[in-house]
């Protein structure tokens, strides 16, 4: 019986060539980047340094009023992300340098126009920053708070970098959610946009 099956094995017909077993398994073409080390620990200290700029600026944040005692002020959810961020970026940091470096291989390939959409969004981050810091503008006798316009235009210009094509789900989206964070952090929580 063992050698029926042997020679089942062998009457298996082999492309011209073919060294191995029409049955066995062929190599991926995707092969993931290997581990690296550097760069495991180059993000740790990015994320570290990013996170600890995040927090100093969070003491900057100006305040309207002293919040009284056993209240919270407008610093404290920015600080409570700010030390939760640092303290994320030290175990990344610390797992990097002192594990062995994880395997990249379920890691996909860069999609075609994704340089394209990482400078337009770092482009249309800068341009949303550089509106909101004007803060108001007096137009024609009124004055015109620059955050809720600023806010739907980075929503809708992100959305159409990113591949939305519907203008009535686009419109709807931005502004719902614009007003809905005007509406809670500028007048409920009376922080200033």
């Amino acid at each position: 019986m063992d050698h029926l099956r042997r020679r089942a094995v062998h009457a298996v017909p082999r492309p011209p060539g073919l060294r191995h077993p029409v049955n066995a398994a062929v190599p991926d073409e995707h092969q993931g980047a290997p581990a690296s080390r550097p760069l495991e620990i180059t993000f740790g200290v990015a994320a570290l340094a990013f996170t600890a700029g995040y927090l100093f600026l969070t003491t900057q944040i100006p305040l309207r009023r002293e919040a009284a005692a056993g209240q919270i002020d407008a610093r404290f959810w920015p600080m409570v992300i700010g030390v939760s961020g640092v303290v994320v970026a030290l175990a990344i940091l610390a797992v990097a340098l002192t594990r062995p470096a994880p395997g990249r291989e379920d890691l996909e390939r860069i999609q075609p126009g994704g340089y394209v959409r990482v400078v337009a969004t770092l482009g249309i981050t800068g341009a949303f920053i550089a509106l909101w810091s004007l803060g108001s503008v007096i137009l024609f006798g009124y004055r015109i708070e620059i955050f809720p316009i600023a806010a739907a235009l980075l929503m809708a210009a992100l959305m159409v970098v990113y591949g939305h094509r519907r203008w009535v789900s686009l419109v709807i989206y931005c502004v719902s959610v614009t007003a809905f964070v005007y509406i809670v952090f500028g007048m409920l929580l009376r922080i200033p946009l």
